[in-house]
C-alpha cells in the first residue's frame, strides 16, 4: 500500500471475466484545438485504438464507444451517441448503458468504464479485473497526486443504473459531470503505479509520450 492507504497491489483471486465495456469518445477537445480526440494518434495508432485493443485482451463480451456517428469503430463494436449531442459525461456514461443493453445477450453484471484519451490504459485493466469485486460496488484509479480516476475503473452495473437513474428523476444526466453518477458508489481505489491513466488531451503531452 502507498502511504495514503491506496493498495497498489491486486490479488487475482476474484478476478472478473464477464464484463461489458463503455468508452467515453465525445467531448469537443478544447485543448487540442478541436479535433477529434480519438482519432489523435500516439504512438502510431489512434487513442481510441489503444483503449479498444486493452478491452479486447481483457475479453469484454461487448464494447460500447459514446462519440460522434462519423468516429470509426471495428466490427462488433456498438456506436452510439447521447441524444441531444454534446451532453457531458454523465449523458455520455446513460448512453452507453443503454447501448449494451440493445443486443441480444444480457448485460453483464460489471462494466468497465474508461475514456478514450487513454493510451497506455492497458496496464490498468488488468488491476482493476483484479480488484473490482472486492469493493463492493467496484474500484477505480487514483492517480499520483491522489485524484480519483473515474473514467479508469469498473462498475457492478446495477449500481450503476441505480445512480443514473436516480440522477435522470432530479436534475437529469445532461450537462451533469460523470461524479454525478460514480461519486456515491462505493468503490476499492488502486494507486496509478505506473501511470496508465495519464490522460492525452493537449499536444504537449502527445509529444511527451511520443518521446
Amino acid at each position: 500500500m502507498t502511504g495514503s492507504g491506496v493498495p497498489t497491489e491486486t490479488p487475482d483471486a476474484g478476478r472478473l471475466t464477464s464484463f461489458d465495456a463503455v468508452v467515453l469518445a465525445g467531448g469537443r477537445a478544447s485543448r487540442l484545438g478541436g479535433v477529434s480526440k480519438p482519432d489523435v494518434r500516439v504512438r502510431g495508432r489512434r487513442m481510441l485504438e489503444h483503449v479498444l485493443d486493452a478491452v479486447a485482451v481483457a475479453g469484454a463480451r461487448r464494447v460500447a464507444v459514446v462519440g460522434p456517428p462519423t468516429l470509426d469503430v471495428p466490427g462488433g463494436v456498438l456506436l452510439t451517441l447521447e441524444d441531444p449531442p454534446d451532453g457531458g459525461p454523465a449523458a455520455g456514461v446513460a448512453a452507453g448503458l443503454v447501448a449494451l443493453d440493445a443486443g441480444t445477450d444480457r448485460a453483464a453484471a460489471w462494466v468497465l468504464l474508461l475514456a478514450c484519451d487513454l493510451p497506455l490504459v492497458g496496464g490498468a485493466v488488468p488491476l482493476l479485473l483484479g480488484a473490482g469485486a472486492q469493493g463492493p460496488d467496484g474500484a477505480m484509479l487514483v492517480d499520483a497526486d491522489g485524484r480519483d480516476q473515474p473514467l479508469v475503473g469498473i462498475y457492478r452495473r446495477a449500481a450503476l443504473d441505480e445512480s443514473v437513474e436516480r440522477l435522470e428523476r432530479g436534475r437529469g444526466v445532461r450537462g451533469a459531470p460523470v461524479r454525478a453518477v460514480l461519486g456515491d458508489l462505493d468503490v476499492r481505489r488502486l494507486a496509478d503505479a505506473d501511470g496508465a491513466a495519464v490522460d492525452v488531451d493537449t499536444w504537449e503531452a502527445v509529444r511527451l509520450l511520443d518521446g
